[in-house]
């Protein structure tokens, strides 16, 4: 709490009046976290962007943070979950999932809405697209993880999204 008191350049009694533990101030970034990459996609949505495109972003994206996990919250995200008992990280990473669900769903709606696939088995894309990504996310971190293996998997995600594509 210390060195977040003095990163912020406020008093201890300050911090005190938001936050009760440096553990709801990490749950609090990882929230807001989810919030600005959520609003990120939102945007895209409502302002209609071409579904291809806004997929092509964000699985883009997924591949810059995967290989750039010293810079991401995940590894602090993973750190976390993992020390602490079950309830407590259950709830955290509820939470997380969510976002990430409302997220890809909200990508593919795009694409169902523009009649580019079909709404079968979206869902089940989705949690699909979220595995797929997390999983590559902590084989990342331990620094097994090459650049081919991306590739293949998410060239994989792309064959099944081609899958429900609507056929003219």
């Amino acid at each position: 709490m210390q060195d977040i008191v003095d990163e912020c350049g406020i008093s201890r009694g300050g911090i005190y009046l938001y936050f009760n533990s440096v553990d709801e101030i990490f749950q609090e970034v990882i929230r807001q976290r989810n919030k600005e990459k959520f609003s990120i996609i939102s945007k895209a949505v409502q302002e209609n962007k071409p579904f291809k495109e806004v997929l092509a972003n964000y699985m883009e994206l997924q591949k810059i943070r995967i290989f750039n996990m010293e810079e991401s919250l995940f590894r602090a995200y993973c750190e976390y979950v993992f020390s602490k008992p079950r309830g407590t990280a259950l709830a955290l990473r509820d939470k997380q999932l969510a976002y990430l669900r409302k997220s890809v769903i909200s990508i593919l709606m795009l694409g169902v809405t523009q009649n580019i696939i079909k709404e079968k088995d979206i869902l089940r894309l989705a949690d699909h697209i979220i595995v797929t990504i997390d999983g590559l996310s902590v084989l990342s971190l331990g620094g097994a993880l090459t650049e081919g293996v991306v590739e293949e998997q998410f060239n994989l995600l792309g064959e099944m999204i081609n899958q429900i594509e609507v056929k003219n």
